[in-house]
């Protein structure tokens, strides 16, 4: 890696999902769709559980924070996608990069930390249900979320400030819509073989610690299921798990399928189309998930609507 930052370069293009003319209308009528219903429906999910009372509880709490997060998840890709199509401009400076590749990097983390923390709070109130309002007060929950954005950040800085150091020539086509890391790199002309070992190694040890904990979390939870006698109760406590699964699952299943799977692998056409999973439909599907399944949100959700149409 070259000691400094030799950049030559002002800009860089994102080459979009599609160089079909034709397609463009499509795809930003598409986007816009869904970006818009994904803050509206994560801005529902925040208002209901500040407005309720009955929600003023660690498990709406920490989904409040994961809505928020999800807004600005999507937000830190698709507005910009958005705009290039309008202009029908490709290009994104090299600064706006560099800054859309920190939030981007942030806001996965802490999609990541959060699902974990939340399956941690869902152990407590299943396997420890006596001591789970003294052990989950509000100073915890808040140094969880706090401890969250703490390490997101500093993870994205440390990616960030790496990719600063790096050295691009004449190849600035991003084969994606936004800049994400891995691409980015590879458009280097200076030895990237640091930035390798730290974008793989910070992937692996945290999104693998995040997903043991949650593995961890829910293997303690079906053990303690399996001793409670009733079939109700069974269902009744499994029921508090099932939307926070989904979830789970939609966003590792996609996002791993992202980055393990051959084709996405081989072609980043194929990345690029695939990672419209985990950036745009996992957020825009995440409050329905929790909505539709759970009657607390229902309810705070009534209520939210009639006072608007009185």
């Amino acid at each position: 890696m070259d000691q400094g930052n030799d950049t030559w370069i002002s800009e860089f293009l994102l080459l979009g999902l599609s160089k079909e003319s034709e397609l463009q209308s499509l795809i930003f009528g598409l986007f816009i769709s869904m970006y818009l219903t994904t803050v509206f429906g994560n801005l529902l999910i925040i208002l209901a559980s500040i407005s309720d009372p009955h929600l003023h509880t660690p498990m709406y709490f920490f989904l409040s924070n994961l809505s928020f997060v999800d807004i600005c998840f999507i937000s830190s890709t698709i507005p910009k996608m958005l705009q290039n199509i309008q202009t029908q401009s490709k290009v994104i400076t090299y600064k706006g990069c560099i800054i859309q590749m920190y939030f981007f990097t942030l806001f996965v983390c802490l999609d990541g930390f959060l699902l974990t923390v939340m399956a941690y709070d869902r152990f407590l109130a299943i396997c420890h249900p006596l001591h789970y309002m003294v052990i989950m007060n509000p100073q915890l929950c808040g140094l969880l979320v706090l401890l969250s954005w703490v390490m997101g950040a500093l993870n994205s800085l440390l990616h960030s400030l790496m990719v600063l150091w790096l050295s691009f020539c004449t190849d600035v086509e991003i084969p994606h819509f936004f800049c994400e890391i891995n691409q980015v790199v590879r458009l280097a002309c200076s030895d990237t073989f640091l930035n390798d070992i730290v974008m793989y190694s910070a992937a692996g040890m945290l999104g693998g610690a995040s997903l043991t904990g949650i593995l961890y979390s829910y293997s303690k939870i079906v053990s303690s299921i399996r001793r409670i006698s009733s079939a109700h109760g069974k269902y009744k406590a499994f029921s508090t798990c099932t939307s926070h699964l989904s979830v789970v699952s939609l966003f590792y299943c996609t996002s791993l399928g992202v980055y393990l799977s051959p084709a996405a692998a081989n072609s980043s056409h194929s990345s690029a189309t695939a990672s419209v999973m985990y950036t745009v439909v996992t957020p825009m599907l995440n409050p329905f998930i929790y909505s539709l399944r759970n009657k607390d949100i229902k309810r705070a959700l009534k209520r939210i609507t009639a006072m608007a149409v009185i």
